[in-house]
């Protein structure tokens, strides 16, 4: 019995030495992991915002994803963290260009402190804070509805842009052509969004939640529910179908977001039920995930036509 009793010891104490060694060696590459939310910051002085999530892979490697002032979530194969350095490369993605996106920084405390070799040859400077977890655990309690589109002007509304193509005719709120985004003046936390939209064939919008978070707005009917369709959070988050209607319908979305967590309905089918967005997706107004956000709508992709627009904030 006794030669028994130790080589359960034996085994524990295996276990136990092994789990150490495995927290050892994940603890240098522990200060790095997580969500950051990044500014970048060109040789003009303009700013744009940019994501970067940093996960382990096994008890040696780190991978991640990343998200810059355009285009989808890319993955990271590699990051590469020694000391207080940290670098990686990944090809380009719209850009028709061969080079790589080549990204440095050093870490200090909390905060990213780097510069980004663009494909195009530019060199940017970046920071980057913690991303803020944004996790309730109190379920909302709605106010009143506001109409954010009064079917007669762009009173409420703004253009991102330099020039206006935004219309209001008969009611609807139109984009003819591609242009400026537009967004609200005001800006809101946690809310519900009833919107309807319109787009001819092949045309494509989006719905930027809090300016940050895009709900694609895109000539889907029957293809399949990806990452880049109708109703995805752009790049995160496929639907779980695809109820698209014909282009040149109107169709609907019903949108809750509280935090990170969204709930998206279109057509009256619940296509994304209380998944988490990781971070702020290609176009966001800024980085700024903990604060309150407009409602923004793409104007740059191709003609588009709103209606109905219904907020119900968080109190």
């Amino acid at each position: 019995m006794t030669t028994r009793f130790q080589k359960i010891a034996g085994i524990f104490s295996f276990i136990f030495i092994l789990g150490q060694t495995v927290s050892a060696q994940l603890a240098p590459i522990k200060h790095i992991e997580g969500r950051w939310d990044i500014t970048i910051t060109n040789k003009d002085g303009k700013t744009s915002p940019s994501w970067l999530e940093v996960n382990h892979s096994g008890v040696k490697y780190l991978n991640g994803y990343f998200v810059g002032s355009g285009g989808s979530a890319r993955p990271i194969s590699r990051i590469t963290f020694e000391g207080d350095k940290m670098s990686f490369s990944i090809p380009p993605q719209w850009e028709n260009i061969d080079k790589d996106l080549v990204v440095e920084a050093t870490l200090n405390g909390d905060k990213l402190t780097g510069t980004m070799h663009t494909p195009s040859g530019e060199m940017v400077s970046w920071t980057g804070v913690r991303a803020p977890k944004l996790n309730s655990t109190k379920t909302p309690v709605w106010g009143t509805p506001i109409k954010l589109f009064n079917g007669k002007n762009l009173d409420g509304w703004e253009a991102t842009g330099a020039t206006n193509q935004w219309i209001v005719e008969n009611g609807v709120l139109k984009s003819p052509k591609s242009g400026s985004n537009l967004r609200t003046v005001k800006t809101f936390n946690d809310f519900k969004l009833h919107v309807e939209f319109r787009y001819p064939e092949e045309s494509n919008s989006g719905v930027y939640l809090r300016g940050r978070y895009e709900v694609q707005v895109t000539d889907s009917k029957g293809r399949d529910p990806l990452k880049d369709q109708l109703g995805a959070v752009y790049g995160f988050i496929a639907p779980l179908e695809m109820p698209a209607k014909s282009a040149g319908e109107w169709q609907s979305f019903d949108i809750t977001l509280v935090g990170r967590v969204v709930t998206v309905v279109l057509n009256g089918k619940t296509i994304i039920y209380k998944n988490e967005i990781p971070g702020i997706t290609g176009g966001a107004l800024d980085s700024n995930e903990g604060e309150p956000g407009p409602i923004f709508f793409q104007g740059d992709h191709g003609p588009i036509e709103y209606r109905n627009i219904v907020i119900t904030p968080a109190k």
